[in-house]
């Protein structure tokens, strides 16, 4: 037997209201919420920014500027990383990401010019793996380059530096399971160290 729903018609056809206070609550999370995100990705944007100009200054051999930049990148992703501490999904947005990836190619680039050697932990910013695996794929590239223009001036140990780097680097890569972002990542990081192993040839041929 089907039971019979009873309705309250009177309250159903004389009230028409939605409640809305905590529909307003959720609108003003959420306005709240997307303010601090645009202040995340414009903090994120001037970082990356200031992160692409240390390799610049870098590739034309200013590492005083480099340094100086690469201070201030660290500096504004560390300014997010306090700021919104509370709100922790403002950390996963990917413009943040972005720039901390750009700063990890920076510094990464800067430690090898420095030093010869690269791979050390960056200490001061809690940087997601991910972020750091991809920041490492593209310093192959900025090898390349760096290369390049120690070709154009005659400088092999320089050449056979870099080229050793990238080889080094992708070798490393190699034992990771990448896929989707980081697979694109380390298929560029094999194109850039390929290219630098024909620079190395062509530079030894122009020797002989």
């Amino acid at each position: 037997m089907n039971e019979t729903l009873s309705y309250n018609f009177s309250l159903l056809t004389s009230t028409h209201m939605l409640k809305k206070t905590y529909l307003n609550a959720l609108k003003k999370s959420l306005h709240t919420y997307s303010e601090k995100r645009r202040d995340v990705i414009k903090i994120s944007g001037d970082a990356l920014h200031l992160s692409k100009r240390a390799i610049f200054s870098m590739h034309r051999g200013d590492m005083k500027e480099a340094e100086k930049k690469l201070a201030e990148a660290k500096s504004l992703l560390q300014s997010i990383a306090i700021k919104f501490k509370k709100v922790p999904e403002l950390l996963t947005e990917g413009s943040y990401h972005a720039g901390m990836e750009e700063y990890v190619e920076a510094a990464l680039f800067h430690q090898f010019l420095k030093s010869g050697t690269l791979g050390e932990e960056l200490k001061g910013l809690d940087i997601p793996r991910d972020v750091f695996l991809a920041g490492l794929c593209d310093v192959p590239g900025e090898l390349y380059r760096f290369a390049i223009k120690a070709a154009t001036e005659h400088k092999l140990d320089v050449v056979d530096a870099c080229n050793t780097m990238a080889q080094d680097i992708v070798e490393s890569l190699t034992e990771f399971e990448f896929t989707k972002y980081l697979r694109t990542k380390f298929d560029q990081a094999k194109q850039a160290a390929n290219k630098l192993e024909y620079v190395v040839y062509e530079v030894s041929l122009r020797l002989k």
